[in-house]
């Protein structure tokens, strides 16, 4: 097997549900040992469904566990037992990083917050993701997407004018706190180096959703005009939006000049480029109603998905508007290994593709407590120890 860019890195994983699990299904895919370590119940998201996948050993899980998941080994520990503690920092031994979500202050009440574990283990990088912060007038209170999103005018911007706000289709904000805890554990792997220290990372889904906010509040921020819902629309660019032809939808985004003037060319009506209204793009900006009639118009007549093409091969951004099942099943997603199949599982691909380095898929998403025995084996522990702590139910063979 080839060479990964993070072989050697030890990641303890805690997180439950989707940003820490995405943060590192991340580092697992480009070679991270990560062990992801869940309550004796399990990580709840395996119960989110359907769809289920369902084994031949009768076990099952939800499409949400699968699809933020692949390449880790788990095991499951009991954290709230000093037993479980235990466990846990023979864990820790050799460990890069600890990523958790649990609760502001439950990790400090049993002895193992960040002061704790890093007089133990001063190269130890501890990621926290929650949803506001230990402290602040919001401080400590639990976070979830979609209610941020409401708090945070993510909601307010998307959507049809007019329509209220609308929840994003994704959960971006979850998504997002993951990205930023990855990208924040190989900053602290970086300056480590120098510094040979490991340090804290607090990441919230709070600070995520306002750093997503662009250009909404670089906009706001300069005018002092509230943003609001545009739909399709941009609010900074025009045409940049979605117009139906004789077959589909389309996406066009003309970013300048010189893509409208050759889009309107393109379409044999050099004469909406040349109205005075549309010259610029701040013309076009005022004028937006009736450029969008004008190209509308102009487009009615075509097969969308065949003038997408000939568009943004001529210089001009274009999509045909497809649904998720016809992109996933795509020539160019097969090309760039975008869907994969795990031993059943079919997945999605990493969308960081290394040159010397490969990563991605390796393997499907692990059984409840999977790998315990192979873990608590490589960390030390005799078969009659292991039999003892699942005795004591510090750890189970299956969920409780």
């Amino acid at each position: 097997m080839s060479p990964r860019a993070l072989d050697g890195l030890k990641i303890i994983d805690l997180t439950r549900v989707l940003g820490g699990p995405y943060c590192t299904m991340i580092l697992a895919d480009h070679g991270a040992d990560v062990i992801k370590v869940e309550p004796p119940q399990g990580d709840e998201v395996r119960d989110w469904g359907p769809p289920f996948l369902t084994r031949e050993d009768g076990t099952s899980d939800a499409s949400y566990f699968l699809g933020a998941n692949r390449n880790k080994r788990a095991m499951t520990l009991d954290l709230a037992r000093p037993e479980g503690r235990a466990v846990l920092l023979r864990l820790l031994d050799g460990a890069d990083a600890l990523v958790e979500n649990f609760k502001s202050g439950s990790l400090e009440k049993w002895g193992i917050g960040f002061e704790a574990l890093s007089a133990r283990f001063p190269r130890l990088i501890h990621c926290r993701i929650s949803g506001f912060g230990a402290d602040g007038p919001l401080g400590g209170l639990p976070g979830y997407d979609a209610v941020v999103q409401a708090m945070t005018g993510l909601m307010t911007i998307n959507g049809l004018p007019g329509a209220g706000p609308v929840r994003m289709g994704t959960p971006i904000v979850d998504l997002g706190t993951g990205l930023y805890a990855a990208l924040g554990i190989m900053m602290a792997v970086h300056e480590r180096t120098r510094s040979g220290r490991g340090q804290f990372i607090d990441l919230t889904l709070h600070d995520t959703a306002l750093a997503l906010l662009h250009p909404a509040a670089a906009n706001y921020l300069l005018s002092g005009r509230r943003p609001a819902a545009t739909g399709n629309a941009h609010p900074n660019i025009a045409p940049y939006e979605t117009f139906p032809t004789a077959t589909c939808d389309i996406f066009i985004a003309g970013g300048n000049d010189g893509q409208f003037r050759k889009l309107c060319a393109l379409l044999d009506r050099p004469d909406i480029a040349a109205h005075p209204d549309f010259a610029t793009n701040a013309d076009r900006l005022a004028h937006r109603g009736a450029m969008k009639a004008a190209l509308t118009d102009a487009l009615a007549g075509h097969d969308g998905a065949e003038l997408a093409i000939r568009l943004i091969e001529a210089g001009v951004p274009a999509g045909a508007v497809q649904p998720v099942d016809a992109a996933l099943n795509s020539a160019h997603a097969r090309h760039r290994a975008m869907v994969a199949d795990l031993d059943g599982v079919r997945t999605l691909g990493t969308p960081i593709k290394f040159s010397r380095t490969p990563g991605g898929p390796r393997s499907a998403p692990p059984r409840f407590a999977q790998h315990q025995a192979e873990i608590l084996t490589g960390h030390g522990y005799s078969e009659a120890e292991i039999a003892a702590l699942e005795a004591d139910q510090i750890i189970r063979p299956a969920r409780r």
